[in-house]
């Protein structure tokens, strides 16, 4: 009899990849949604858990409060006041922490050589919008009332969303000046009724089931602070380095995203994962082309913080 993981991830050519995903899938089952609230944190934990990798030895954490919010900084032993990144985790706005992301956050650091603040924001349903988008505006404003005076912003699928929510209020209210936006297969609010949220509607690791189930747990709606492709205005924002996967059906929001802001005069470049799914980042130990787009993360992260430039990379592996 054949595994049915190998039929379901069959799409997947990159065999590093694939057995990454046969190997979750013990861990966090596809319909993990169908499950008790109490029951999708403990898959989720688990699988976090499972993949995490040791911290490099060169950097180090501390936890601290901003305004009540518990938050983690990242600080590696290179340059002695670098630029910060600002980091909002993935996970649905319903899972996750400061746990959940501590190798990526910490790996970051080390190779950027930025110091990264992660943000354990408050999760829906007990908290739906504004809470998590509040909660890293305060973070945020307090990092550069602190003195921080490069400050770049970072986040993986609700955390992409997060960070390009926060890059529109910083210019709405005369925030913070941000030195770039740097979004992880992101969750912009694009159409569910068009391209790859009907070409990837059952993709390996995240369906277009999952996203609406997601977007109703936020309950933001057309806001833009919870839809940034919903806003109107993109002129004056920070340049934007966005990573697709192809096999995602978040896909399409990284170039409609993209094209807004080159529309509106913003630097942004796109660089499309033909091979990877959604939540690749865990795999970047496992996975040839996933490590190679967390090094490419990784340089857009430097030249972002350090210069506000988008970095000379290729824009679309193979």
């Amino acid at each position: 009899m054949s595994d049915p993981h190998h039929t379901q991830f069959a799409a997947i050519a990159d065999p590093g990849l694939r057995a990454f995903m046969i190997e979750g899938a013990g861990l966090y089952p596809d319909n993990a949604i169908n499950f008790s609230l109490a029951e999708q944190r403990a898959f989720y934990d688990r699988y976090c858990a499972h993949f995490r990798k040791p911290r490099p030895a060169a950097v180090t954490a501390a936890d601290f409060q901003a305004d009540s919010i518990p938050c983690r900084l990242y600080r590696s032993n290179g340059t002695a006041k670098p630029p910060v990144l600002l980091y909002l985790h993935g996970g649905g706005f319903m899972l996750g922490g400061l746990e959940s992301h501590d190798d990526i956050c910490a790996e970051i650091a080390d190779g950027a050589d930025v110091a990264v603040v992660a943000v354990a924001y408050r999760l829906a349903p007990e908290h739906p919008f504004p809470a998590a988008f509040d909660d890293c505006w305060a973070v945020l404003q307090h990092l550069h009332a602190g003195g921080w005076s490069k400050i770049a912003l970072a986040g993986d699928s609700a955390g992409g969303n997060l960070a390009a929510a926060l890059a529109l209020k910083a210019r709405d209210r005369g925030g913070p000046p941000l030195m770039g936006q740097v979004l992880i297969y992101p969750g912009l609010g694009g159409d569910i009724a068009r391209g790859s949220y009907l070409t990837q509607a059952q993709a390996p690791g995240l369906t277009t089931a999952d996203v609406l189930y997601y977007r109703d747990i936020y309950r933001g709606g057309d806001n833009p602070y919870a839809a940034p492709l919903r806003a109107t205005d993109f002129t004056g924002l920070p340049p934007a380095f966005l990573v697709a996967a192809a096999l995602d059906p978040l896909h399409d929001d990284c170039g409609h995203y993209a094209d807004k802001l080159a529309a509106a005069g913003v630097p942004a470049l796109v660089r499309s994962e033909p091979q990877l799914v959604h939540a690749f980042l865990r795999a970047r130990h496992m996975s040839d082309p996933a490590r190679d787009s967390f090094r490419a993360i990784v340089d857009a992260v430097f030249a972002l913080a350090y210069h506000g430039e988008l970095p000379d990379i290729d824009e679309d592996p193979k």
